[in-house]
């Protein structure tokens, strides 16, 4: 089987952050063949091990039974770490030398589901997907899937100590905490984390139901739920992850979520960070604040994020951190703080962030409402409209920065354009000094729109507005 001809032919293909699909396509040979392709790619001997783990999606144990019979015919040992965060098993992978493979879809909706792939040393990179879609791999005829066995536990364990050995004892010891649970697979790991801090924590929205979570689009009814809860039952912040926990959501204790990017830069700060590297569709906070000497732009996606941080960490000194607009965190190189290093995940984690703003709080002494006020005005929003065809987003947007009237027309309402950026997408910078993104999403059929303002509102009218226009002239 040719993986680039099982990309065309099922659909199930690499976004942003891993092979992604409709679940109903990723049946057990296309999965099965992902993951030989990937296996073969790394070189991976026989004889060894490669772990493995999955969210809580419906389809995901399946799609987990396919790719540990991809291990099994490769020669080597499944280590199934059951259902943890994708950064715990990032973090066990490399600890312990070992390739690995998260079952997940992360944010996106229900019905799809993914797989990403790691090296021992991390992520595996943009010249390593293309090695797999050019690879060749036997599937059996007569695919037989194993059954899962119980997990492993020493991922869970090594990811709890991970913060604990690090953030100082009894920091969070009076703090109380609302968790929305949902179907997270953090939402035991984490509450572990966060009592042995010294917290107390209030579980919120638990469901045996899948809850596509997405923190740069977070739904309405979030939103008001949250500050309902606030408003019940008194807490200092209430706090979630996505579905596989590399993206946090944190609210203070009115209910009100912060935006990921800004989470990112707070988090930075915290950590001592010196060397930074975030996508152009973070907020501009990131070199306004004079925080940081040294920032990188990228493409929107981990892969090229860690690539800015290994650039980064090879030029000048450290510490190197980054994160994406969702607030995903990443450390590229160790941090030393009161005497407790922590070791480097270069992969998107959503916990650090969490704890991070927490400690700041209390050691400042001040309600985690206050947090940003230390940054300059700069605010973001960000939308999507889905079920809009990718196709559709790319010749809308090679349309609006291949001429300057169809242009200057759909940014009638908002002003004139004073630069434009293509790093991703097309990134609008006007007189104002405003800034309009459209981007295509790389793992759903959506198209994206994030705005800054020097208020909160406006950025979240220039969000609503644009889209709006993009519905106008493009339709859907």
């Amino acid at each position: 089987m040719h993986i680039q001809q099982l990309m065309e032919t099922s659909g199930v293909k690499f976004g942003t952050s891993g092979a992604r699909g409709l679940a109903a396509d990723m049946t057990a040979p296309v999965c099965y063949a992902y993951a030989r392709a990937f296996l073969q790619v790394i070189g991976a001997a026989p004889g060894g091990q490669v772990a493995l783990a999955m969210d809580l999606r419906p389809s995901s144990p399946d799609i987990t039974r396919a790719c540990m019979a991809a291990a099994r015919d490769a020669g080597l040992s499944p280590v199934f770490c059951g259902v943890i965060p994708t950064p715990a098993l990032a973090f066990f992978a490399q600890q312990k030398g070992l390739p690995a493979i998260m079952i997940t879809g992360s944010h996106i909706p229900f019905d799809r589901n993914g797989i990403k792939f790691y090296r021992a040393e991390g992520e595996i990179t943009k010249a390593d997907e293309a090695g797999i879609a050019a690879a060749h791999v036997d599937v059996p005829a007569d695919l037989a899937l194993p059954d899962l066995p119980a997990p492993d536990l020493e991922a869970r364990q090594r990811y709890i100590a991970r913060y604990l050995d690090f953030f100082r004892p009894g920091i969070l010891a009076g703090v109380r905490l609302g968790f929305y649970e949902h179907s997270s697979v953090a939402r035991d790991i984490l509450r572990d984390i966060l009592e042995g801090l010294g917290g107390e924590v209030i579980s919120l929205g638990r469901t045996d139901q899948f809850v596509p979570i997405d923190t740069e689009a977070v739904a309405e009814a979030d939103v008001q739920q949250a500050r309902a809860w606030a408003a019940e039952h008194q807490f200092d912040a209430i706090l979630s992850t996505d579905g596989d926990a590399d993206r946090p959501l944190l609210g203070d204790e009115n209910g009100h979520w912060f935006r990921g990017d800004v989470v990112g830069i707070l988090t930075a700060r915290y950590l001592g960070v010196q060397a930074l590297a975030t996508p152009v569709s973070s907020n501009t906070a990131v070199e306004k604040s004079g925080a940081f000497p040294r920032v990188a732009r990228t493409r929107i996606g981990s892969p090229y994020v860690i690539a800015a941080m290994e650039d980064l960490a090879n030029s000048g000194p450290g510490p190197v951190a980054g994160f994406e607009a969702n607030g995903g965190f990443l450390l590229g190189s160790p941090v030393d703080r009161h005497g407790f290093e922590l070791a480097p995940l270069p992969t998107r984690d959503a916990v650090l962030p969490i704890l991070a703003l927490l400690a700041m709080a209390r050691e400042k002494g001040i309600p985690v409402s206050r947090l940003p006020a230390e940054l300059p005005a700069r605010y973001t929003a960000s939308d999507r409209i889905q079920n809009f065809a990718t196709d559709k987003s790319r010749q809308l947007i090679a349309d609006l920065a291949g001429n300057p009237s169809d242009l200057a027309s759909f940014l009638a309402p908002f002003g004139t354009p004073a630069g434009l950026d293509q790093t991703d997408g097309l990134r609008i910078t006007l007189a104002s000094g405003d800034i309009i993104h459209l981007r295509p999403s790389g793992n759903a059929p959506e198209l994206r729109c994030y705005a800054e303002a020097d208020e909160q509102a406006k950025a979240n009218r220039l969000t609503r507005d644009a889209l709006a226009r993009v519905r106008d002239v493009a339709g859907g």
